[in-house]
């Protein structure tokens, strides 16, 4: 069996965290899914270095961190253009790339998108609860300690035999947009907002504020024409990543895989699953515009 290789920290980045599929079936306990927020995209990174579609990726947001190789590697990057460079040397996207040790991979400013997903041909070794290795939103020290990386982490990786080399076409690369048009179903409190607020929903873009996270995007603006802060508010009930909730004070937030199971806010739509790409390639100040699907 070859010896593991290690992926050094030499800076973490902005929130490099490790996720996979996710802790799908936890819900009615409270805990989040959680995984990699543009699935699609980590999809292809581990299908690029042959390993499991679902297993273990880096999620890479805006800020990417600096890591010096400790042993060969096939690497896969894909999602977002943070302007990749391996030893300084442009890092293409969608493609099998072969890392020599000593090799340092490091990113610069993000060219378009929000997250990048970088897979590593192997056996990832890293503490997983639930049977997912994705970090928590809480409790991380204790439950997956290995999933939140810090400056001088090292991620072991246990290497499989090389993958013949791929790379997408040109013309298949995905590239996304600072103002999406993302499809909504009405909610189950949807009959409840008056019309002033739905229109105001669906008329204009909504700018994403700088406090949004992994757990939800929060919105820069308030719908107008809500007459009272209680008509917002319900028994906390069940949610799902891709809920549009409506604050009291006006405001939408949009929850993504981090999120809490149940909420007691009104559920003005809700963004279905196959959207949930798209939105985690936005980013704070981006605007987002909602539509009916159909």
């Amino acid at each position: 069996m070859a010896e593991p290789i290690f992926l050094h920290f030499i800076k973490p980045g902005l929130q490099t965290t490790v996720q996979d599929g996710g802790r799908p079936g936890f819900q009615a306990y409270g805990v989040p899914v959680s995984g990699a927020l543009d699935p699609e995209s980590a999809r292809a990174a581990n299908e690029l270095v042959g390993n499991d579609p679902g297993g273990p990726v880096l999620e890479i947001p805006l800020l990417g961190p600096e890591i010096r190789f400790e042993g060969a590697a096939q690497i896969a990057l894909t999602g977002a253009d943070l302007d990749a460079r391996l030893d300084g040397a442009p890092a293409p996207r969608y493609a099998t790339l072969r890392v020599r040790e000593g090799q340092t991979l490091a990113f610069g400013k993000p060219v378009h998108g929000c997250r990048a997903y970088l897979a590593v041909g192997g056996t990832w070794m890293v503490r997983s609860w639930l049977h997912s290795a994705s970090a928590t939103p809480f409790a991380t020290e204790a439950l997956t300690p290995d999933s939140l990386l810090r400056k001088g982490s090292r991620l072991a990786i246990q290497p499989n035999a090389w993958v013949e080399p791929q790379a997408w076409p040109e013309e298949l690369l995905p590239h996304w947009s600072g103002s999406p048009r993302i499809q909504v179903v009405p909610g189950p409190e949807f009959e409840r907002f008056p019309p002033l607020a739905i229109a105001h929903f669906f008329g204009r873009p909504h700018r994403i504020a700088p406090q949004s996270n992994r757990m939800g995007y929060r919105f820069q603006d308030p719908l107008p024409g809500i007459p009272s802060p209680s008509l917002t508010e319900i028994i906390s009930s069940g949610i799902v990543p891709g809920t549009i909730q409506i604050t009291p004070s006006g405001h939408p937030i949009l929850l993504l895989a981090d999120a809490q199971t149940t909420g007691g806010y009104a559920r003005i739509a809700v963004a279905p699953a196959f959207e949930l790409g798209r939105l985690a390639q936005c980013k704070p100040g981006d605007g987002v515009w909602f539509q009916v699907a159909g």
